[in-house]
């Protein structure tokens, strides 16, 4: 339970049963004295938290949350009853309350019955909303845990097939070394090194988040010889290290283009990015050809489940503020532009 709430619920019962035994002050002392009368005051108020705390800690969650209404209902009315008896007996006799015609004994009957009634009524509305509320706040929890591991799964999930053919590409030069074999290797351990640590932080600088980008094309180039088709345009490269934002986000989009563009496969394919500050935003666009669908890279739902992790986690960080676009463009090609407001 938060403890903020758990102080509200505090904060309720003592509001209550001190309400409660103002109550009772105004309403017995037409029948005692002052002395007898603080005493009355305690002893109703000793006893009826003892009810109170049955239904609120009993009956609601036993019976009410159990959906057994009619036993619920059943064992409240009897609580009541019984309360109000053992005080219709009691009380008169313990502290010598006297009746005439004007304080007569069917006013002290119907003050009993109306306080022993407010108490079942209260502690059953404070059991049930009290519960309620625990409910959906467990709901509301479990979502927000789901949402979380959901955007964790999204974002450390750089393509497994592409690091283990990484790795197999290595290994099969590693029987001639050369410079691009070692290159390789540190840019492989980059990535790994992003994947590792920055996806776990809340926000990474935006220099990480290209130096990732930039690791995942040089493992590209070196596997197909330099010949790609990639580039990465940065204007406003003094912002890089000021602006924070989640990680995974661009490097994802960055990863759909990869998937569905078929460079490397496709003679005229190409993937170029752009990032730049303009008009108080955050602008990142890439545009790259589209394959033709025998030469796609893995599934056309990738690039879907690609941009729902990417709509999750803006949404999560920047709720009203990005503008995100992923659209066919002329020329068969396609764009992906997102805005972000700082």
């Amino acid at each position: 339970m938060d403890y903020h709430w758990g102080l509200l619920l505090k904060f309720q019962h003592i509001f209550f049963f001190l309400v409660f035994a103002v109550i009772i002050f105004f309403t017995e002392n037409y029948f005692l004295d002052v002395p007898e009368l603080i005493w009355s005051v305690l002893s109703v108020l000793i006893f009826n938290v003892g009810i109170y705390s049955l239904v609120y800690f009993y009956l609601v969650p036993e019976f009410y949350l159990s959906n057994k209404y009619p036993e619920f209902i059943l064992y409240a009315l009897i609580s009541f009853l019984v309360s109000s008896l053992f005080r219709i007996l009691l009380e008169p006799t313990v502290f010598n309350m006297t009746f005439n015609e004007a304080l007569s004994n069917t006013k002290f009957l119907y003050n009993v019955y109306t306080t022993q009634g407010i108490v079942i009524l209260v502690a059953s509305f404070l059991g049930i909303t009290k519960d309620k509320f625990l409910i959906e706040q467990d709901f509301k929890d479990l979502g927000e845990e789901k949402e979380q591991l959901y955007l964790d799964l999204l974002k450390s999930k750089m393509n497994p097939h592409f690091l283990l053919n990484t790795l197999n590409n290595i290994y099969s030069k590693s029987f001639q070394p050369s410079e691009n074999t070692s290159e390789s290797i540190l840019q492989l351990s980059k990535l790994l090194q992003y994947v590792i640590y920055d996806t776990g932080k809340e926000k990474i600088s935006m220099a990480q988040e290209f130096s990732s980008i930039k690791s995942l094309i040089g493992l590209y180039q070196l596997k197909y010889n330099n010949v790609l088709n990639i580039s990465l345009d940065i204007h406003n490269e003094e912002t890089l290290e000021l602006i924070d934002v989640p990680p995974s986000v661009c490097l994802t989009l960055f990863e759909n283009a990869l998937k569905h563009s078929a460079v490397g496969i496709e003679a005229d394919s190409y993937i170029h990015m752009r990032y730049q500050i303009q008009d108080g935003e955050i602008v990142f666009e890439i545009r790259n050809s589209v394959a033709n669908r025998k030469n796609l890279v893995g599934n056309m739902n990738d690039s879907g489940l690609g941009n729902e992790a990417v709509m999750n986690i803006l949404e999560k960080n920047y709720a009203g503020k990005f503008i995100f676009i992923s659209q066919p463009a002329e020329d068969n090609n396609y764009q992906t532009v997102l805005k972000i407001k700082l």
